[in-house]
């Protein structure tokens, strides 16, 4: 019997803060042997890396996966159905959006990567988004008071 696997969960911290993101979607990565270890032992970083549609595909590019052979940085293809690809690619050429990765998970033995359609954020939105935290932090800590 399989011990039961820890989800593991790999978030992309920025991606709320530099973007709105109006929709995700859920796309399996294709890894070899030695990346789907590293993801296992944790060693992937999402902050510097995007997707982009390239050929009717959509490819992950410059997602860093700590592997001690070959290229961490690599270009990976996402597997998405032609339907949702489409809707992508229409989005993001009219209303100037981008593909970017939100989260990286392990999902029945497979690793999936939880993409986002974004558009980046202005600086006073960076602002508004800082100052309702602070709004939202300091009425949790009067309520427990």
């Amino acid at each position: 019997m399989r011990p039961k696997s820890s989800k593991k969960q790999f978030q992309n911290k920025k991606s709320f803060f530099n973007y709105h993101i109006y929709e995700t979607y859920e796309a399996g990565v294709v890894l070899n042997g030695l990346e789907i270890k590293a993801i296992r032992a944790g060693k992937i970083d999402l902050s510097t890396s995007y997707a982009k549609v390239i050929n009717q595909e959509v490819f992950w590019l410059g997602g860093n996966i700590g592997v001690l052979e070959g290229d961490q940085q690599r270009t990976r293809k996402l597997l998405l159905n032609a339907e949702e690809i489409k809707r992508i690619q229409g989005k993001i050429n009219q209303d100037r959006k981008v593909l970017i990765p939100i989260k990286l998970y392990i999902k029945r033995g497979k690793a999936k990567l939880l993409i986002g359609l974004a558009k980046g954020k202005k600086k006073f939105d960076k602002r508004e988004t800082i100052k309702q935290r602070d709004q939202e932090r300091d009425s949790q800590i009067a309520a427990k008071v």
